[in-house]
């Protein structure tokens, strides 16, 4: 019998949390032996492509759900000053990287990309005056502007403001320095980065068969190469489960009991991708609108300036839909097959109670193009159905929990489930996604390499990586002054 193969870590995903997560590792000790398995013939070919990801670096600059108004009409603004801070946190490893020539120039995979929030009518006029006035009072968004005055949008994103009523109350807010980011890319640097190391190993084209824990704490993990059909079996300290969709199935495959109770609502997504060249050249901004009533997060409609494999483009959207795929090259058995007997009650229960949801979603699916266009005409109104083609955008899995009050609940953001041990961890669920991996792959690290991030030489590493490690942005405004400057000048995002 072939011997396993011995392994520090193996990360099952080649997207950008995988990436990501290796490449911390990678930092804080090179002497690691760290494997990375995927089951397509190329990395960031799901979640973390171009085409299947908004791009936008989430900072909450643009996403007005990230600001939700209250019953007493106030706006709250801590989750969106939590996602801010989070994105600075993924901006100071990328210009860490791009320092050290880890990173290519920061073009290839980062480029500044005016962040607009967009409303129309008087009610939601208002709102957006005091989203900003609350917002704009902090250091996080102090450089954050906002005005109602036609001739100013129409300067801010000229073709939102064409054949627009005179008399309609409009009003906008921008960033200067918001971003759009090719995670494709960004994730495909970093691999090829990491493919430097020795005793980094990259597997295309295999797929995980089976995992289990031996009584030594290690992980046994059987993979298949999809080519050939031989096995090989992976004896990994430590596995990490990035696998976009997918990661749900391995979860339960692995049995550790915090995965318990765990289900999963897939999204898919499409793009209306403008096809004249002519239009494309005209905007060059992120102009998000408030999402329908009952539409999940990922479906905040945005007019959106892309750079996607170094070529630049226009897209709409996006428009959800209903699948039961995992993943976009997935099976249509994936949901019934991860249904079992712990989380069968909570995802009847969270179908129950989300039925507006399951109704928007067919909604969407069984729309014409001409109807998918007027959709665009909110924000572009002389938009044409002839100069708009429909492409398919990324599938998500949100996360369904258990839940007392309800038996089961859907949740739309991201959650690391980790083993007590710290022998494995899983990320979970979608939006913000890829903006925050940094933020979640440090979370993995502190919750699954403890006694090691405690120590003063992973410390010091962290700190040359990150140097707010450890700190708060959204207390500390002398802190981000410093560390923004760095970013935003080395990333390229602001002239000179």
């Amino acid at each position: 019998m072939t011997e396993p193969t011995k392994v520090d870590a193996l990360l099952v995903g080649g997207g950008i949390m995988s990436a990501t997560l290796g490449t911390l590792l990678m930092n804080l000790d090179p002497s690691l032996n760290i494997m990375m398995v995927e089951q397509l013939d190329q990395v960031a070919l799901e979640s973390s492509d171009g085409w299947n990801n908004a791009g936008t670096g989430h900072a909450g600059y643009c996403e007005l759900n990230y600001t939700p108004q209250n019953a007493d009409g106030g706006v709250s603004i801590d989750r969106a000053l939590g996602i801010n801070a989070s994105f600075e946190l993924s901006l100071q490893l990328w210009s860490s990287l791009v320092e050290q020539q880890a990173l290519p120039a920061p073009g290839t995979f980062i480029n500044a990309t005016p962040h607009m929030s967009f409303v129309w009518g008087e009610k939601d006029t208002a709102f957006l005056r005091q989203r900003h006035q609350r917002l704009s009072a902090h250091h996080l968004f102090q450089d954050m502007e906002y005005s109602e005055d036609a001739a100013v949008l129409r300067e801010w994103m000229p073709l939102v403001m064409q054949q627009r009523d005179d008399g309609q109350a409009v009003a906008a807010t921008r960033v200067g320095y918001g971003t759009d980011v090719d995670f494709g890319a960004l994730t495909r640097s970093l691999v090829k980065a990491l493919q430097q190391h020795p005793d980094f190993e990259l597997l295309l084209q295999h797929t995980v068969k089976h995992l289990e824990q031996h009584k030594n704490g290690r992980w046994q993990v059987s993979i298949q190469d999809k080519n050939t059909g031989s096995s090989k079996t992976i004896d990994a300290g430590f596995v990490f489960l990035g696998a976009g969709g997918g990661a749900l199935p391995l979860l339960q495959k692995s049995g550790i009991p915090e995965g318990k109770g765990y289900g999963g609502f897939p999204v898919s997504g499409q793009w209306l991708v403008c096809s004249n060249p002519d239009i494309v050249k005209q905007h060059h901004a992120k102009v998000y609108g408030k999402a329908p009533l009952g539409a999940p997060p990922m479906s905040v409609p945005h007019l959106d300036t892309r750079i996607i494999n170094g070529q630049p483009a226009l897209l709409f959207g996006p428009y959800a839909g209903f699948t039961t795929k995992f993943l976009k090259q997935g099976s249509f058995s994936d949901l019934i097959a991860s249904v079992r007997p712990d989380n069968l009650k909570p995802m009847l229960s969270a179908g129950l109670h989300n039925m507006d949801l399951t109704r928007y979603l067919i909604g969407e699916v069984f729309q014409s193009h001409h109807e998918r266009v007027d959709a665009l005409r909110n924000f572009f109104p002389a938009a044409k159905d002839e100069e708009w083609t429909l492409a398919a955008a990324g599938q998500r899995v949100q996360i369904i929990k258990r839940c007392g009050e309800k038996g089961g609940k859907l949740e739309f953001g991201t959650e690391i489930v980790a083993a007590q041990d710290g022998s494995l961890a899983a990320l979970l669920g979608a939006s913000p996604g890829a903006s925050t991996s940094v933020p979640a792959m440090l979370s993995v690290i502190e919750r699954c390499f403890k006694d090691r991030i405690a120590s003063s030489n992973w410390q010091s590493k962290m700190k040359a990586l990150v140097p707010s490690y450890g700190e708060s942005l959204v207390t500390n405004a002398d802190l981000l002054k410093t560390v923004r400057s760095r970013t935003l000048k080395t990333l390229g995002l602001i002239p000179g």
